[in-house]
């Protein structure tokens, strides 16, 4: 029987992490993955999604400029939009793969090996490990990784068969642009996806929204932005509505929504999208004798360590944030963990995100919301994109920079959203501070490029400090710089 220092079940974002970083201790991995390298992060989430998003992204801007030569806009080619996302994913599993490959014939050749197949857990040190054609063999370890990652959330009222209604499994699969399309959930991932199909013109977007607004996690300003430009786009969006039924009648989607006030309506779209959220990939994946604790949510775990002392568990396995970047950074820290001495503890308070709408919004730390849900008195400014010269050289002023800080001397940063062109290249200096629990004055005297959209975080920071190069009275609306106190705001006068 083989023995391994660690066994990491999962070659997605957060595991392939995790089995790089147990090579630079000289550990001997086994990583393991059943399906894909690269997991969801690079099949049918992030990196394909994103790819969608930037091909939306392009189109919608070719669309609105070749109106200034007064020319028609050409039939976009679903087929040829299709295979440019395929090629993306192929080219960064083609990566993964042949680094690994290279691995093993280099000098890290006697700490990797990669196994395809379904593994399990059948005891604390031992993972079975089945390749298909009856091919099965038992592994010892020292240490276990479990990073196998989410799928789709499905609704067991829906009618889910990945063809009319699907989740994002399904989408890769579509033969041609719908000409409609209802999608249930109206969060990030739901969202996004209207902002796609929305913005390459084809197809008209449903989008449903059991509140008044979308993204209800989202500062009301952010929300707003987005809202208008989803509706200009010609998304039809479903506010304060419950769906109350959905089905498939002559191959199309006939769903029944009721509001707030009692109404009922009917509609008939040709696809659906179920953008709930998703679900850990944690069945049978250990024998009931090892142990392990979940939750609702996923696997329980206190600082990535598992119940049981030697088993790890990161990614979207367990009950964290389910990003790829977390993902990373957990199977990071995990091994970290094991093999070494982590110098601090595993921090989520200046994690960056993105999130790809229309304009692309980027934060780190809380929003406005947050801090008012935790009873937090901040400082906060917010200054428009037309102040900065980068965005009115890209002809594309719409969007603002926000910046949270304490409300007293010491204007520590809470969080920052920017929402824009651009957005996120702009937040990685504040998480930086974040991280190292800094104020802002590091950041009014940096000498920023000229032009560049970060310029408006630093008049942001000058603002604060009252020496800003634009006075927030002297440009009402572009500009503002207040308090909130026991949830009461105040203009800050200098």
């Amino acid at each position: 029987m083989e023995k391994f220092d660690l066994v990491v079940i999962g070659a997605g974002p957060s595991g392939y992490a995790a089995a790089m970083r147990g090579i630079d201790f000289k550990k001997k991995v086994l990583l393991i993955e059943r399906i894909n390298v690269g997991g969801a992060g690079v099949t049918n989430g992030a990196l394909s999604s994103k790819t969608w998003w930037e091909l939306s992204r392009e189109t919608a801007s070719f669309l609105k400029n070749i109106k200034r030569f007064n020319l028609q806009g050409p039939q976009i080619n679903y087929k040829e939009i299709q295979s440019e996302v395929r090629r993306a994913v192929d080219e960064r599993k083609s990566l993964l793969e042949d680094h690994m490959a290279n691995l093993a014939d280099a000098r890290h050749s006697e700490y990797l090996t990669f196994k395809k197949g379904t593994a399990r857990l059948v005891s604390q040190h031992e993972v079975e490990i089945d390749a298909g054609h009856f091919e099965k063999e038992i592994v010892k370890t020292d240490y276990v990784v479990l990073a196998t990652g989410s799928r789709p959330r499905h609704l067991p009222e829906l009618p889910i068969d990945e063809k009319i209604v699907m989740t994002s499994d399904g989408i890769e699969g579509m033969e041609d642009f719908p000409e409609s399309m209802v999608i249930v959930g109206a969060g990030v991932i739901g969202c996004e996806y209207a902002t796609i199909f929305s913005g390459f013109g084809r197809t008209k977007v449903h989008l449903i929204d059991k509140g008044d607004r979308i993204l209800p996690f989202e500062d009301a300003d952010i929300v707003n932005v987005i809202e208008r430009n989803m509706e200009n786009s010609g998304v039809l969006i479903h506010r304060n509505s419950r769906l109350v039924r959905m089905e498939i009648k002559h191959g199309r989607v006939e769903y029944e929504l009721e509001y707030n006030d009692g109404s009922k309506e009917v509609f008939n779209v040709e696809k659906a999208l179920v953008a709930v959220g998703r679900t850990p990939n944690y069945e049978d994946l250990w024998h009931d004798s090892v142990g392990i604790s979940i939750s609702k949510r996923g696997i329980e775990d206190n600082d990535t360590q598992t119940n049981v002392s030697n088993i790890y568990a990161v990614g979207d396995i367990t009950a964290d944030i389910s990003l790829v970047n977390v993902g990373e950074l957990e199977g990071r820290y995990a091994v970290e963990k094991i093999f070494g001495d982590p110098q601090r503890k595993l921090l989520y308070e200046n994690i960056s995100t993105i999130m790809f709408l229309n304009p692309e919004v980027a934060g780190v730390g809380i929003n406005e919301t947050t801090a008012r849900e935790k009873g937090i008195d901040y400082k906060v400014v917010t200054l428009d994109y037309s102040c900065i010269p980068r965005a009115i050289a890209k002809r594309n002023t719409q969007g603002f920079i926000k910046l949270l800080v304490t409300n007293d001397v010491h204007m520590k940063i809470l969080g920052m959203k920017v929402i824009g062109n651009h957005a996120s290249s702009a937040i990685q200096a504040v998480a930086l501070l974040i991280s190292m629990d800094k104020g802002i004055e590091e950041l009014a005297e940096c000498v920023h490029p000229h032009p560049s959209i970060t310029e408006g975080i630093q008049e942001c920071v000058r603002m604060l400090l009252g020496k800003s190069l634009f006075k927030p009275h002297a440009l009402k609306g572009k500009l503002s710089c207040r308090t909130s106190t026991a949830g009461i705001y105040a203009d800050i006068k200098f």
